[in-house]
């Protein structure tokens, strides 16, 4: 699937010729209910009950994924100031010993997607369309429903789209409408990166398409939020912010709405991009997650996560961690936000302390005074919020590339050189990370080459060498580097093989002629022991080398 745009026409308006891009899939290890879970693994509706509490009125799935306690973080009481329509997303973690469905189907998903769009393999993610209006028939005086959608793919701005077609439907259709929704899914083509897909949906279709096409309404992206509406409140701070999600410290974002709460986790997540954020975070994080004594006990150092809060009493809870971000009600994109210094955290109290970042933490890199202008300047000018955002986001992306293209070079100098390779040995290994000689390479080929930025970069990246996002982005590597050494391992040992069996028809009159230069006499069946020999190593790899070895010889 594209990372590009996704849009929404009437299904009647669009007509899609045979062998089109919106080509049904018909492949035949697909069972019904198979595409469903490559896009979904359930859809949930949460009420409020005012004795019971919250309750799972309905859960349309095939398979089984959360413990029965599991308590959706989107209790009454947390959503209370949430009147009308509210959309947020929250992240939990896949409970031990659970597989996930389509497992080969996804894993081939995942080996050609870009980083932003690999499904999640320890967590899932929950997007939420809370509906909360005034209703005096009920006891609680107010309507209160969730519809949930649960899945592994971090497709934020696409599962927004597809609840705000479902929902609205569903609250006043009820449950046929979540069935027909479910048949639509389950005809869908399981996701691919790169192919345009269309995706019919009660009536319309969501369509992968060029933004040219002005009959379609789209959106700008599939997975991404609105960086410069999530960061305007703070973006004074934005490139500490950066540095303090790259090495991955443990922060906390205290906002008014869960919506704020998990836009905001999500857009510190992809400032990094396309570098994988490796720690935990979790978008809307309550007081009823399991790991809530986890993540705030005292007795040890907080763990590197992101959390997204609103529940107040989370400001006295964690106020011994050390970097929080206090978003207040997000502003216009075309109003002025006031400067504001780093502020103590001991000036914290509650959440109705004023907004801003409360750390200790001095930046490794000088400011960027040049990105804060450009954004003012566009604020001041009334810049679409479009064209702010893309500034900011392609601030981060050159940043993140400047950053992580001398770790690129020096690894690259860690694989083997191809003539080492010899078919009949095993593949060579990978030389060590020695973390001296690397830095030894940032004097001449360091970040200096490709940003402007001055101050302690070397500071930076030994801090770096040490975080979980290093080591997922090395293992990350290494494992692709290894895959290609077997890949050019394999293509030798392939060559070297077909080589010998191309001549295979010859090895008989070959070692005829040699036995008797050599006046050595060949024993009885040494030739058909020799050749069956040849047969049962072609017999051992696979199908597809089997057809090249034995294609009849062409020297």
């Amino acid at each position: 699937m594209r990372a590009g745009d996704v849009s929404v026409s009437p299904a009647e308006e669009i007509t899609l010729p045979v062998g089109s891009e919106g080509e049904e899939d018909t492949d035949p290890l697909l069972l019904p209910w198979d595409r469903f879970s490559a896009w979904l693994h359930c859809i949930c509706v949460v009420g409020f009950d005012l004795e019971l509490g919250q309750a799972v009125e309905v859960h349309l799935s095939m398979v089984v994924i959360m413990d029965n306690k599991y308590m959706f973080p989107i209790c009454s009481s947390c959503l209370a100031g949430c009147l009308g329509d509210t959309q947020f997303c929250f992240r939990f973690r896949q409970a031990s010993g659970r597989k996930c469905s389509l497992g080969c189907f996804l894993d081939h998903f995942d080996r050609d997607a870009p980083v932003c769009l690999k499904r999640d393999p320890g967590h899932y993610y929950g997007y939420v369309y809370f509906r909360q209006v005034r209703d005096k028939s009920l006891k609680r005086g107010y309507f209160q429903k969730s519809l949930v959608l649960i899945s592994k793919l971090p497709y934020v701005a696409f599962f927004h789209s597809l609840l705000k077609l479902i929902a609205p439907e569903y609250f006043e259709k009820q449950e046929p409408c979540l069935e027909a929704a479910c048949n639509d899914i389950d005809r869908w083509p399981t996701p691919h990166p790169g192919k345009i897909l269309s995706l019919p949906v009660m009536g319309t279709v969501l369509k992968v398409c060029p933004k040219n096409n002005k009959h379609l309404h789209f959106l700008p992206s599939i997975h991404e939020v609105d960086l410069f509406r999530c960061f305007h409140p703070v973006f004074f701070h934005i490139q500490m912010l950066w540095e303090l999600v790259l090495l991955g410290e443990a922060l906390v974002v205290m906002a008014p709405s869960p919506a704020e709460s998990s836009d905001t986790v999500l857009a510190l997540v992809s400032c990094i991009s396309p570098l994988r954020y490796c720690s935990d975070f979790r978008p809307y994080f309550t007081i009823h997650d399991s790991e809530f004594k986890e993540y705030t006990t005292r007795t040890q150092a907080p763990p590197s996560v992101i959390l997204g809060v609103t529940n107040p009493f989370f400001a006295k809870t964690l106020q011994h961690w050390p970097h929080i971000i206090r978003i207040g009600d997000m502003k216009q994109a075309g109003e002025t936000v006031k400067q504001m210094k780093v502020k103590k955290l001991k000036n914290l109290k509650t959440l109705d302390s004023k907004p801003g970042v409360y750390s200790a933490y001095k930046p490794f890199l000088n400011k960027d005074e040049d990105i804060i202008k450009q954004l003012q300047k566009g604020v001041q000018q009334k810049r679409p919020s479009a064209a702010q955002n893309a500034i900011l986001r392609r601030y981060f992306l050159e940043l993140t590339q400047s950053f992580i293209i001398p770790l690129e070079r020096y690894v690259a100098s860690l694989m083997p050189l191809q003539k080492s390779i010899c078919p009949w040995k095993s593949p060579p290994q990978l030389r060590p990370f020695l973390q001296e000689d690397f830095m030894k390479t940032l004097e001449k080929a360091g970040p200096q080459l490709t940003s402007r930025l001055k101050g302690d970069w070397i500071g930076l990246y030994r801090q770096f060498l040490r975080c979980p996002n290093f080591d997922g982005w090395y293992r990350n590597r290494t494992r692709e580097m290894m895959q290609k050494l077997e890949a050019l391992h394999l293509e030798a040992l392939c060559e070297e093989v077909g080589t010998c069996c191309s001549k295979r028809e010859d090895l008989s009159d070959l070692l005829q002629t040699q036995a008797e230069r050599d006046q050595l006499p060949l024993r009885p069946g040494t030739l058909t022991k020799l050749q069956a020999h040849i047969d049962s190593v072609i017999l051992s790899l696979p199908e597809d080398l089997q057809g090249i070895l034995h294609k009849p010889s062409t020297t």
